[in-house]
């Protein structure tokens, strides 16, 4: 490790730093001199204006969060608290097909567009704008964009039971174009929600194309993750074949009890097309999800928590049995009054979890719903519930593979150029934690508690989250493909050619 005599900013002394790259952790400094690590390793003659000593506690790059719906949570609260006090820096919002831009409405959100807010909040016709604004009121972390294929239909289609035509189609097409020209880094598809799931995979591949023009990616709610997942992974590679670019599966799970344990088909068949094209994958490390309340889901669950009704909010928290019960009602009339509304659903097994968790590609991704009444809590625990009960107390894998399954593997993935690792030269998105104490302390009860252990989170060199609180900084950033590398695994038509992640 290297580094800069001068006088720095910033100098963390004495840490145990975990560099993101899934190299053990080793003993050593980091300096900081505006948004830049400027050096590493031990640094006694190195002076700064500020020093923490940092004994006993770990530095490592920033988290990124793979998968999220923080798409307004930028704008409506920027100091990013449920992010920041985790520990994450980065975030990459737009998942499953749900983007805030290119769109503007005149009605009310399709579900579940809703996840994101009310008619008010999608008012960014254009991807620029909605990037304009966030560079006039940035955030506190940093975030990095993908178009929703859902937000694409909804804001050229009439009715959405059907195939687009060829000319809606090309409209979403110059859309998607615009939006990635102006720095959004993919498609994101959600083909599981009503919205999409009458789009055929056609459809998908002619815009996939278009981000494989702009080194673009290919993110996906697949249209089915119980019965027939492996028919949908199927579907999910051969878009990224057709439209020759990287593919991201997010949240990779298998629902419903009569499909507990198929992670172990799953797997080893991402794995194998993953010889042969790019493919990437984010994990949330909990037997729940989250999402529209929707009768779907009812066979596939053991238990389901309301997160938000719009017809009655008092609701919020509770079982949707007991709802149901004090109503007299059965389950899917109870969630028909209840509607519009968000849920709850206890859908997997614990051991799948751990199995992909615990896969070589697999990112780290929260998946969380800010704008829920009563969020499930993944928003605020996922990243030191990851660190503290999977890796230190139930011994998963070791910590430094914890910290790269949400740094350096993450921002290569994704194309983020200079983070998630610790090199001199990178910027300066550091979090200091306590690997003793590091733990998650939202609860499906009290879903909104901040983690233990998260001592200090810098985003480009400046503290947003310090002694358990904000800091009122917002140095984050909106991430634009043209300042990005390519993601990792850009496609390669080479015969043979073998992803690296």
């Amino acid at each position: 490790m290297t580094g800069s005599p001068s006088r720095a900013d910033l100098i963390i002394r004495n840490a145990t730093l975990i560099d993101g790259t899934g190299a053990p952790a080793v003993e050593g400094d980091v300096a900081v001199t505006g948004d830049r690590i400027v050096a590493l390793g031990a640094l006694p003659t190195q002076t700064a204006a500020v020093e923490i000593d940092a004994r006993g506690k770990v530095v490592a790059p920033g988290f990124i969060d793979a998968h999220t719906h923080d798409d307004n949570l930028l704008l409506s609260d920027p100091t990013m608290a449920p992010k920041a006090s985790q520990g994450v820096t980065t975030v990459i919002a737009g998942n499953c097909g749900i983007s805030l831009a290119p769109l503007a409405l005149a009605g009310a959100p399709t579900p579940p567009l809703d996840l994101l807010g009310d008619r008010s909040v999608f008012r960014f016709p254009r991807f620029a704008d909605y990037l304009d604004q966030l560079d006039a009121t940035p955030p506190a972390i940093n975030a990095a964009f993908l178009v929703g294929h859902m937000s694409l239909r909804v804001g050229c289609m009439d009715r959405f039971d059907r195939p687009a035509t060829a000319d809606e189609i090309a409209t979403m097409a110059r859309r998607l174009d615009d939006s990635l020209a102006a720095g959004a880094i993919g498609l994101s598809t959600g083909l599981y929600y009503k919205p999409s799931e009458a789009a055929p995979t056609d459809e998908v591949i002619s815009l996939a194309k278009v981000a494989r023009r702009h080194d673009g990616l290919y993110v996906t709610h697949m249209r089915n993750e119980s019965d027939r997942v492996m028919t949908a992974l199927d579907e999910t590679f051969a878009i990224g074949r057709e439209a020759e670019l990287p593919v991201v599966i997010s949240h990779h799970k298998v629902i419903g009890r009569r499909n507990f344990g198929r992670s172990a088909e799953t797997l080893p068949f991402v794995a194998a097309r993953g010889g042969r094209q790019p493919i990437g994958f984010d994990v949330y490390p909990y037997i729940a999800s989250s999402t529209v309340l929707s009768v779907d889901r009812f066979n596939a669950s053991e238990r389901i928590i309301v997160t938000w009704s719009k017809a009655k909010p008092e609701v919020s928290g509770r079982d949707l049995a007991d709802i149901a019960q004090d109503m007299g009602l059965s389950l899917e009339d109870a969630a028909a009054t209840l509607q519009p509304a968000g849920a709850i659903y206890f859908m997997m097994d614990e051991a799948d979890v751990q199995r992909i968790l615990k896969a070589e590609r697999a990112m780290i991704g929260s998946d969380g719903l800010p704008h829920d009444v009563f969020p499930h809590p993944r928003l605020w625990g996922t990243f030191p519930r990851v660190l503290g009960h999977y890796a230190r107390d139930l011994k998963l894998f070791p910590l430094h593979e914890a910290v790269h399954k949400m740094t350096g593997l993450t921002a290569a993935t994704f194309g983020l150029r200079d983070r998630g690792v610790l090199r001199v030269g990178a910027f300066a998105d550091l979090v200091l934690f306590d690997p003793a104490t590091v733990i998650d302390r939202a609860t499906f009860e009290a879903p909104t508690r901040p983690a233990a252990g998260i001592e200090l989170v810098l985003v480009n060199g400046r503290p947003v989250w310090r002694a358990g609180a904000p800091t009122g900084e917002r140095p984050g950033r909106a991430l634009r493909r043209a300042s990005l590398d390519r993601p990792l695994g850009s496609w390669r038509p080479a015969p043979g050619a073998v992803p690296a992640f």
